[in-house]
């Protein structure tokens, strides 16, 4: 892997093991599992992130629920089929594993991706008069293959992400969050359903963007 593919998609993460180790497949002879970890907010509130991991880098550790790790790697995505559909699903790919102590940790939620403006952003306002982007951003990987990251502008980077185009080049600083939401499955049914994005702390053009 290139410094160049690393530089555009960085994420760490530090936080207390949610949930068992599961397998997810093998590629190359090589076994992964996922996990998720419960990283704390500033505020009461805490994500809850999935994690993918190779089975050779965690051999030597105790992954028990409840265990403090630090993560580091990438915001990956992929495309899995369910109830007749193409769903995103995004997982922090974890390329160093290593254990920690959470109160030592500044900031245990952070997330830097440098990429491509795929869909026209959505601007929107809740009924609390709070202004929000959506924002769906490419990040180049090697081989020919992307990664689609949902983002979310807050306040002045909303109003100033709102004016922005495909193919526009940003930088873009956040953390990775969870956020629950209610799914209508018919007149009388309903699912809660987990989506995952990146909130936007700071973003610039990049300066090669036309």
């Amino acid at each position: 892997m290139s410094d160049k593919e690393i530089d555009t998609n960085v994420v760490t993460a530090v936080g207390e093991i949610h949930s068992p180790l599961v397998f997810s497949h093998e590629m190359y002879g090589e076994g992964f599992y996922t996990f998720e970890i419960n990283v704390a907010r500033l505020s009461d509130y805490n994500d809850i992130l999935p994690i993918t991991v190779s089975e050779r880098i965690m051999m030597d550790f105790n992954m028990d629920v409840g265990t403090t790790v630090k993560v580091e790697g990438q915001l990956r995505s992929y495309n899995k089929y369910v109830d007749g559909k193409n769903k995103l699903i995004l997982t922090i790919f974890a390329r160093e594993l290593s254990l920690c102590e959470e109160e030592t940790v500044k900031n245990p939620n952070q997330i830097v991706l440098d990429g491509y403006i795929c869909k026209p952003p959505g601007y929107r306002s809740t009924p609390f008069g709070r202004e929000i982007t959506d924002i769906l951003i490419a990040v180049n990987r090697p081989y020919n293959k992307s990664d689609y990251i949902p983002c979310i502008a807050w306040g002045r980077n909303a109003r100033f992400s709102e004016k922005l185009k495909v193919g526009d080049h940003l930088k873009i600083w956040g953390r990775v969050q969870s956020r629950t939401y209610q799914k209508r499955l018919s007149d009388d049914e309903t699912a809660t359903r987990v989506a995952y994005e990146v909130s936007i702390s700071k973003m610039e053009i990049s300066e090669d963007n036309n």
